[in-house]
């Protein structure tokens, strides 16, 4: 844990405790302290006698020399802990596992009386001297001094609290944490205790939490590692603890980027529900204050670790807290907790009460709809428009405990899930469907005779590696499934796009090690559909793709879009020759159950003649899918601007044939539906990334989007920390655009106008004829 922290060491700007952000969170609610603080404890100490185990009294010189007027303006700027060269004065505290052998309780009670002899002689105003006396994390196994009637809110411990041997390793932990806890009550304990100093902390326990290994990739964006935010900021700890606040400044919840947060030992009697914006914190204490209850916001925090609650009058917490899947440590001893709830975590530790949280919490209440975006309420009549829904569904092989820990079991099964995803097709009735991380046993035995009834044909291919599987694990094998209204369109032609065996097979690509090393390995795939139809003649092109997730392989992600423009290029205009369709109308069975039964062509409409294009870059195109690339990516550029530079800095210093040595274009005019409104706040909502990264593109030069499917609801965004919940299936959203086919313009001939000279040209022609 000590490297965790090299970003703080000593030095201008570095300090634990920021002076801007003391300045920002005290100015209006405490003065300013100069010299000694008054003693915030509450728990009654006897100081006569310092002890190795508990701070100095007020009236100790150890105490007064700590706070000496003039060392604290010499040091406003270090961490509260003194210089590096009193460092071998540093006790043994141990912030997760505090309590040392007694073999290093009896050296260090052997160093804290040998340190005392000094302490009225030359050392008595060394700051860094006595910093031993301000918390020991060598405390002895033997009964501790605090009793029940010692607690700060007055309430008797539960019968857990008096047993002389704790049930198990967890609860002897969290004891020894509330001991330690309540030691630490002069202003800013934690700082002064900072590793920075102290070369003696070790990791805390996991409380015996093993997450669940990951079978498999999961085809999905993720959050860029950002080490305790330090690229970005120089501090992210702050301690306030032992400074009798009564409130939270608001200024303190804009401090998003803080991963360690002290309000120990203070006046707070509640937490403002703006505390859920905090979401990078992983350790949180709250100890020894006035809290009567935590505000359910506090499960937006799901990178806690440890949640310090000691010593404060909660009868009960949130099952909001049930998201917080990484916690290890939920310090609750000295509360009047309910037995029930209490019993859990005495007996089975943190792990299961958050579990038990998670498991019967009844969810939050449901979403507001999103809006329909209008973006063009001006269509003329008989204009023909069709609408697309694209949806990254989340696998069922993808959904496990340990990917999605803060997803209840029955919110994340697959049966109830299917049927949610399914429920949402149904009502959107798009005509266009797109799914990814479909697999083919759930497209062939759910999906495909679900959306049958609603007048659905479906498109389906897994990934490559199926076709080398047997076919029990091919069954489990994802891929992407098109479907369309059969009464509206007929398919022309299918084809699977397999960017790997595209790549490899290229020319230019034979010999370049990036090819097989980077791109081979990945089976991402994308399926085209091209359709007609029935009514109009008109002609669209769908592309339903899925690349590949991982975000250091920029790179691939790019060759994986060159290479589907590429594809689509050829066919596109493979289709600008494609002959027209004689046989559109319509067969509608007797009795809509099977295709043995007797056929009645549908009458109700005469098909129009199938159109005609001059060039593949001349029809409807609309590509859909999860592109795994954020707006500022060389995906995006490559897509949107129709061309990307062979020095890009996606593409690093890797080599790909051609496209790195000529770079990528395309001649279609191609962009994003929902960048007519800036692209939404997000389309993937997960604790580790929340980002665009899914699209419905299409072509400008054929078609107008005129209809968005909006936001979600921004205040149920407050209480859930990611998805998929039980109101929304996957951790991407559904896409959902309606778009309207424009007219073909007829070429005028026009004559050029070359002025009076024209004129003189046009009378003299006038006169030869007379």
């Amino acid at each position: 844990m000590a490297d965790a922290y090299h970003g703080f060491q000593q030095g201008a700007r570095q300090s634990f405790f920021s002076q801007h952000a003391q300045q920002t969170f005290h100015s209006r609610h405490l003065p300013q302290r100069a010299g000694s603080p008054p003693n915030n404890s509450r728990i009654p100490f006897n100081t006569d006698t310092p002890s190795p185990t508990r701070s100095p009294g007020p009236q100790s010189p150890a105490h007064y020399s700590m706070f000496n007027q003039g060392h604290q303006q010499q040091n406003q700027h270090v961490m509260m802990n003194g210089g590096s060269s009193h460092q071998r004065y540093a006790m043994q505290m141990n912030l997760g596992k505090p309590f040392q052998q007694h073999q290093n309780h009896q050296h260090h009670s052997h160093q804290h009386q040998q340190h005392q002899d000094h302490s009225g002689g030359t050392h008595g105003t060394n700051f860094g001297t006595h910093q031993h006396t301000i918390s020991s994390g060598g405390l002895s196994n033997a009964t501790p001094h605090f009793t029940p009637s010692h607690l700060q809110n007055g309430t008797p411990g539960s019968v857990h609290s008096g047993l002389n041997k704790p049930p198990n390793e967890h609860w002897q932990e969290q004891l020894q944490l509330a001991q330690r806890a309540r030691e630490m009550t002069q202003s800013h304990p934690h700082a002064r205790n900072h590793p920075s100093v102290n070369k003696n902390v070790v990791a805390g326990s996991t409380n015996g939490l093993v997450k669940e290994a990951e079978k498999e990739e999961r085809n999905r964006a993720v959050a860029e590692k950002n080490e305790d935010g330090k690229e970005n900021q120089t501090w992210t700890i702050l301690d306030f603890g032992g400074q009798s606040l009564k409130v939270m400044a608001p200024a303190l919840f804009e401090y998003t980027f803080l991963t360690k947060l002290y309000l120990n030992c203070n006046k707070l009697s509640f937490i403002p529900p703006a505390i859920g914006r905090l979401r990078n914190l992983n350790h949180l204490d709250l100890s020894l204050n006035e809290l009567r209850s935590i505000p359910p916001e506090v499960g937006m925090l799901v990178n806690l670790r440890q949640l310090l609650l000691f010593d404060n009058h909660l009868e009960t917490l949130p099952f909001e807290m049930g998201s917080l899947y990484q916690l290890e440590m939920l310090g609750i001893e000295g509360n009047p907790l309910s037995e029930d709830l209490k019993s859990i975590i005495v007996e089975h530790g943190t792990v299961e009460l958050i579990k038990y949280f998670r498991e019967s919490a009844e969810g939050p209440e449901p979403p507001s709809e999103r809006d329909w975006i209008i973006l063009d309420d001006t269509l003329a009549e008989g204009q023909e428009t069709f609408t697309a829904l694209s949806y990254n569904t989340l696998c069922d092989k993808y959904a496990t405990q340990s990917q999605y820990g803060y997803t209840p079991s029955v919110a994340l099964s697959w049966d109830h899930r299917k049927e949610v995803i399914l429920a949402e097709l149904r009502e959107r009735n798009a005509d266009i469907l797109c799914l990814q991380e479909i697999d083919s046993e759930s497209f062939n035995d759910y999906f495909r005779g679900a959306l049958a009834h609603n007048d659905y044909k479906g498109v389906f291919w897994p990934k490559s590696r199926a076709r080398t599987m047997a076919e029990k694990e091919a069954k489990l094998v994802d891929g992407c499934a098109t479907f369309y209204k059969n009464s509206k369109y007929i398919l022309l032609d299918k084809q699977l796009i397999d960017f790997a065996n595209t790549a490899i097979n290229r020319p230019d690509m034979k010999g370049e090690h990036d090819i097989f090393n980077r791109v081979m390995p990945r089976d991402d795939i994308a399926v085209v559909t091209f359709l007609e139809n029935r009514e109009t003649g008109s002609r669209l092109i769908v592309v339903n793709a899925h690349v590949f997730w991982n975000p250091v392989y920029k790179d691939v992600k790019v060759v994986q879009v060159a290479i589907l423009m590429e594809q689509i290029t050829k066919l596109a205009e493979k289709y600008a020759k494609w002959p027209a369709c004689t046989d559109k109308v319509l067969y509608r069975y007797t009795n809509g159950d099977s295709e043995e039964d007797h056929e009645t062509p549908d009458t109700t409409q005469e098909p129009s003649p199938s159109m005609e294009y001059s060039s593949g870059a001349h029809i409807p195109l609309i590509m859909c899918g999860d592109f795994n690339s954020t707006p500022d990516s060389g995906v995006y550029d490559l897509i949107a601007h129709g061309a990307l530079s062979n020095s890009h800095s996606d593409l690093g210093t890797h080599k790909y044939g051609n496209f790195t040595r000529d770079g990528m274009s395309h001649p279609f005019s191609l962009k994003s539906s929902y960048s007519a409104i800036g692209e939404l706040s997000f389309t993937n909502y997960t604790p580790g990334f929340t980002g665009v990264i899914d699209y419905i593109w299409y072509s400008t030069n054929a078609l107008q989007v005129v209809g968005l499917l909006g936001e979600v609801d921004k205040e149920y965004l407050q209480r859930v920390p990611g998805f998929p919940n039980y109101h929304f299936p996957s951790d991407h959203l559904a896409l959902y655009s309606q778009f309207v086919v424009k007219g073909r313009k007829e070429k005028k001939i026009v004559e050029a106008d070359f002025g009076p000279q024209r004129d003189r040209d046009r009378d003299r022609d006038r006169d030869r004829r007379t």
